[in-house]
């Protein structure tokens, strides 16, 4: 397992050190274990957290819901793929809904041959994604 300097860290992610430092201390990432010297030492899978941080920040989560949402998905596995997908998916799902509720209006002012074609079309795609998300929760614990 390669370990990283917080220097090395900053470097790959494209953060700043003192970011790090501040995620360290509110506890969105930690490191694997400390130098003899002192000196902090982080993991691959740390750097893929990092990743996933900074695209939750462009999406507009606060630091408080990426640290609830990440906290959330490592209940679920600690497999850093797993949770990268885990959340990947939930921040998809965010935009569809934003996206949703920006066409809503829109719609409401088309001509009604327009709207039930955009419906026709959005429907069969809509009923694919759901069926998959059903699909995906009747392989989990749930069911």
């Amino acid at each position: 397992m390669k370990l990283y300097k917080i220097g090395e860290l900053a470097r790959m992610s494209e953060v700043s050190s003192r970011t790090i430092d501040y995620y360290t201390k509110l506890g969105l990432i930690s490191p694997e274990k400390r130098t003899d010297t002192n000196y902090r030492l982080y993991t691959d899978e740390t750097l893929t957290r990092l990743k996933r941080i900074e695209t939750m920040k462009k999406e507009k989560y606060t630091l408080e819901e990426i640290k609830a949402s990440l906290t959330q998905w490592s209940k679920v596995s600690q497999d850093e793929v797993v949770t990268e997908k885990l959340t990947s998916l939930q921040l998809q799902l965010r935009q569809l809904e934003r996206e949703v509720k920006e066409l809503s209006p829109l719609l409401e002012d088309m001509k009604p041959k327009q709207a039930k074609y955009a419906f026709k079309t959005l429907a069969t795609q809509s009923a694919a994604c759901i069926e998959a998300l059903l699909l995906l929760i009747g392989k989990g614990p749930l069911m």
